[in-house]
């Protein structure tokens, strides 16, 4: 980090190393439009608008906004910041609207699994019958011939 009066600035292994993404992400990040670092040789030279783009950018990719709202979230603040915090606001909501959903899902699979753990604990629970025991022995012997027969 350089400290001018003017602007601070970052290189990419800085910025890199503070979010803990690559400096490959950040290109990528670049070559979408995303970020606009300045470029001193064959340096970049990221702004502190740019690290505050950055930390947008992760945000939304942190809660499943698409590149694509993300880039349009950004462009807006250049037109307006009334607009942007709008835009920016009803993504968020529809958003928490699909997590939740997603996470009623999740519960719902969980509790599927839990109940099916439980059935499957008090049946293994019970004693073989001698031939299941058999038969068992009998597939393990036939998966372990397959198996080494693969190799």
């Amino acid at each position: 980090m350089t400290s001018s009066k003017a602007e601070r600035t970052y290189t990419i292994s800085q910025l890199a190393r503070e979010f803990e993404v690559t400096p490959r992400a950040l290109r990528f990040y670049e070559d979408k439009g995303l970020l606009t670092p300045r470029r001193d040789g064959m340096n970049r030279v990221y702004s502190h608008r740019d690290r505050a783009k950055l930390q947008l950018i992760l945000r939304g990719k942190r809660v499943g906004l698409s590149l694509i709202e993300i880039k349009e979230i950004l462009d807006l603040y250049k037109v307006d910041q009334r607009a942007q915090a709008q835009t920016t606001l009803k993504k968020y909501q529809a958003r928490i609207v699909a997590l939740e959903a997603q996470r009623e899902d999740v519960d719902a699979a969980i509790e599927i699994l839990h109940d099916s753990v439980k059935k499957l604990q008090e049946f293994l629970a019970k004693p073989a019958p001698p031939a299941a025991v058999a038969n068992a022995r009998a597939f393990e012997a036939e998966a372990k011939k397959r198996l080494e027969d693969a190799h």
